[in-house]
């Protein structure tokens, strides 16, 4: 009887256990606990002498299928590279995982002069996915102008990340923590572009 009372217990514990983690997982992280995490990574890079990046990732494949046989930039040991080849599938992986496992539904957040925004250039449900459908939906996405948008705006970045050394990971988060200068100056570029874009170049096309 002590034993089916003892393990009935445990059982219900662990479950109640599991609910509570999975709450606070579906939850959105607040700054003190993501901030410190991130901090903690970048030490541990910095400490290793690694420099993190999504951009130079590219590079990376580039090199792996013999493009450095007819180009300079590409010729380099890419097997130095490979961790953050890794950091990158992890990327992936979590993310779908999130999204599939750990999504909950959630809408974001969105502030409410945001949303009007939005719903004035057409947005139809702003802030119900991560994602608006009617810029990233299978339908949207088949449309030449769009294709045709997607492929310039490949090119600016690929070009903007080989012109400033780096990504928006690579200058923000690298950057910045190993106290780069340079990085500071594409961050702010960043941002420039950033409201330039939105306040600007997104209401004409919208």
């Amino acid at each position: 009887m002590y034993q089916k009372l003892h393990s009935s217990f445990f059982d219900f514990f662990t479950l109640a256990q599991i609910l509570l983690t999975m709450d606070f997982i579906l939850q959105p992280w607040p700054w003190y606990v993501s901030g410190p995490l991130i901090g903690a990574i970048m030490f541990a890079l910095l400490y290793f002498d690694k420099t993190f990046g999504m951009s130079s990732n590219l590079r990376t494949l580039c090199s792996m299928a013999g493009a450095g046989k007819k180009i300079n930039f590409f010729a380099f040991d890419w097997k130095s590279q490979l961790w953050n080849l890794t950091v990158v599938l992890g990327s992936i992986i979590g993310g779908f995982i999130a999204v599939q496992a750990l999504n909950g539904n959630a809408t974001i957040d969105l502030n409410p002069t945001t949303k009007e925004a939005l719903q004035h250039y057409g947005f139809q449900t702003p802030g119900e996915g991560l994602a608006p459908m009617e810029l990233y939906g299978t339908e949207a996405i088949a449309e030449p102008s769009n294709i045709g948008l997607l492929v310039l705006a490949g090119l600016c970045i690929g070009f903007g990340t080989r012109y400033a050394g780096g990504c928006t990971s690579g200058h923000a988060i690298t950057g910045l923590s190993s106290l780069q200068l340079p990085s500071l100056v594409a961050v702010i570029g960043f941002f420039i572009g950033g409201l330039l874009m939105t306040h600007l170049i997104f209401p004409l096309l919208f």
